[in-house]
């Protein structure tokens, strides 16, 4: 190996997600999306599991992807502190809704084309690669009242449509591409992964793996059309990972481990090697789950197989088969996990595992023998603004120079990375609570949970430490 751990043009950066982040959510001819209809408190976590019908804000009820933090205006600022701190990279989402409103319309919305078109060319200005999700968590609300959403067959054309349009548009600007976000999250957050509702008495399973099926489907289509329109770009996949370890040596513990991993490699399985695996197959049949396909879409799930995988990394999950054990659950990343002894926690109960990160890299290396791309790695937690407005965040860097070390190691294992954009440069509304107070950025923004606030952007300690990272290619951590 040579004394630099981290490849040269190795993409240092950081993500972001347009319902997370721009605001401006009816600005410029953009419909209504599902993450639109998630309001803060208890209302939340019902709408989010497909439990709860919610297809028009209410009032009295706080939605913090509205204003979020004004990226939609702020951008020209927020990609200059990016730019300062030396990324390589911004990972960000382009909202299906702003391109085309209701998802069906006939042609696209030119206002929001051209505000990708000039975000794009402020990040090219300053040398920072676009890496492009298409569809983040935000399904036009319009497709989930007139199709039921991803549940429809109908929805894989319309997303083949609205994709085709994006590489059309901007086949020059952005070469590094990804389908769906955490596509796994489908399963465990049905209405924000996939726009489903459920009626009483529907069987949930079937409606989640139909959905499934047609979002991997619709997945192949766009990385085929990708590899035929922009033949320099690469498009990957991107999955809500994280090594689930065995609670003990039982076999019983470590089968169940091993069962709760492939919950989630099941989706990436499909994109990477284009089938579905046997162990998904007999899942199906036990459930007594039928899958409807269409002729052809077996051979397109195998044409249609990515580039690379992206993944999202925050925390390890432990299993076990013990009534007593699963009785001591923590959070995590919308999966609940039986407490590790062995690892700290964050304020939000996730387990802190540099080495998790590790060992998910090459678990996901050996399975599939093809380059990743870390598209997201952060703490969130409570910052503080002193008098003299400093954010003096060690808890911060200390975290991600651990798991920059930890990946770090990973490639000296062997595993190809293409790049690390930790989760949230700059502080924005949080996916699952709807909060401002759970911090994950190096750019602090004045707003609170209930959306008060200046919305002035300030730099903590950790952004010169990044920084520091980037200009010396993550030898000085």
């Amino acid at each position: 190996m040579t004394k630099t751990t981290f490849p040269e043009g190795f993409l240092w950066g950081g993500a972001i997600a347009a319902n997370q982040a721009e605001g401006a959510y009816l600005e410029g001819g953009k419909g209504l999306t599902t993450v639109d209809l998630l309001p803060t408190g208890k209302k939340r976590w019902e709408i989010a599991q497909g439990n709860l019908e919610s297809f028009q804000p209410e009032e009295g009820e706080f939605y913090p992807s509205h204003e979020a933090i004004d990226f939609y205006h702020r951008y020209k600022e927020d990609i200059a502190l990016f730019a300062k701190m030396g990324f390589k990279a911004l990972r960000l989402s382009i909202s299906w809704a702003r391109i085309f409103p209701n998802g069906d319309d006939a042609t696209p919305n030119e206002a929001g084309l051209k505000f990708y078109d000039d975000v794009f060319d402020e990040l090219l200005k300053y040398g920072i690669q676009p890496v492009v999700t298409i569809a983040h968590f935000d399904v036009p609300l319009s497709l989930v009242e007139r199709y039921g959403s991803w549940r429809n067959r109908r929805l894989v054309n319309l997303f083949e449509t609205y994709a085709t349009t994006l590489f059309k548009r901007y086949k020059d600007k952005v070469k590094y591409w990804m389908t769906f976000n955490e596509i796994n999250m489908l399963l465990h957050l049905p209405f924000v992964g996939a726009g489903l509702v459920f009626k009483e008495g529907e069987d949930k399973n079937q409606i989640k793996y139909q959905a499934a099926h047609h979002q991997l489907v619709a997945s192949a289509l766009a990385v085929k059309a990708c590899h035929e329109m922009i033949p320099d770009a690469m498009i990957g996949c991107m999955l809500a990972a994280g090594q689930t370890y065995s609670y003990t040596c039982n076999p019983d513990d470590v089968f169940e481990a091993m069962n709760k991993d492939r919950e989630n490699f099941f989706f990436i399985d499909v994109q990477s090697r284009g089938k579905y695996p046997g162990y998904a197959l007999r899942f199906f049949e036990e459930n007594q789950l039928d899958i409807q396909m269409e002729e052809g879409d077996l051979e397109l799930l195998e044409e249609g197989t990515v580039d690379y995988i992206g993944f999202s990394y925050y925390a390890s999950r432990t299993a076990s088969t013990d009534p007593e054990v699963l009785k001591n659950v923590t959070g995590g990343n919308v999966f609940g996990s039986i407490e590790n002894p062995y690892l700290e926690k964050s304020d939000w109960g996730w387990t802190i595992d540099p080495k998790g990160l590790r060992i998910t890299a090459n678990q996901l290396h050996d399975r599939y023998q093809k380059p990743l791309f870390i598209v997201e790695n952060g703490l969130g937690a409570v910052d503080e603004v002193t008098p003299e407005g400093e954010i003096n965040d060690d808890y911060r860097i200390d975290y991600l120079k651990k798991h920059v070390a930890a990946m770090g190691e990973a490639i000296k294992d062997g595993v190809e990375i293409l790049g690390y954009t930790s989760w949230g440069p700059i502080d924005l509304v949080s996916a699952g609570t709807g909060e401002m107070k759970k911090r994950y950025g190096y750019i602090y923004v004045d707003r609170d949970n209930q959306g008060n606030g200046t919305l002035k952007r300030l730099e903590k300690k950790s952004f010169k430490w990044y920084k520091d990272v980037i200009a010396s290619n993550g030898e000085q951590l």
